[in-house]
């Protein structure tokens, strides 16, 4: 394809939704849009059906409300039939869920944006996903931790679901006689 269509910009109030469009948008997710569009900016256009009818991008169209966006980058797809558009909102939503991840180079990523200190939120993972990622370090982490208590008697192991809690705990532990603790 030699003919690609031109970036233009659309007033945001004037771009009309698909009314049949399967994909749902939860609050949470147009909230993850919307810091996504607040950090990096508006890089990926609206495609629309020549005539302002949203084709793909329900989603970002709903964040850039909710920012308050006047108008947004679109590509025009007026070339699309019908049929076609109607099967392009579903085959764009549908191609990207066959996508997978190289776990490993995820949690390589995620380690270094840890480090460089950046809000690993805005990668669109939550704090459930991202723990459940890196169980597997955390396992053998715990299994390593686990034997080297293993050789010292008298000891307790807890685990706790947050920090808050954990430092909760280990306020009350640490005030009671002839109890020694510390955060592993």
């Amino acid at each position: 394809m030699d003919n690609f269509p031109a970036y233009k910009t659309i007033s945001t109030a004037d771009l009309i939704p698909y009314a049949r469009n399967s994909r749902t948008h939860s609050d949470v997710q147009v909230a993850k849009l919307a810091a996504s569009i607040k950090e990096f900016g508006f890089l990926n256009p609206i495609i629309t059906d020549g005539e302002n009818g949203i084709v793909a991008g329900h989603g970002r169209v709903m964040a850039a409300q909710k920012l308050g966006l006047e108008a947004l980058p679109c590509i025009e797809a007026g070339h699309l039939t019908d049929a076609q558009k109607r099967a392009y909102i579903i085959a764009d939503n549908r191609m990207a869920l066959d996508a997978g991840w190289d776990n490993d180079l995820l949690k390589i990523e995620l380690q270094d944006l840890d480090a460089d200190g950046f809000d690993l939120t805005l990668t669109g993972f939550d704090l459930d996903e991202m723990a459940a990622l890196f169980d597997e370090l955390v396992d053998d982490n715990n299994q390593e931790k686990e034997q080297n208590l293993e050789e010292h008697e008298n000891q307790l192991l807890l685990q706790f679901e947050s920090e808050v809690q954990l430092e909760e705990w280990f306020s009350k532990f640490e005030q009671m006689d002839g109890v020694t603790c510390k955060i592993l």
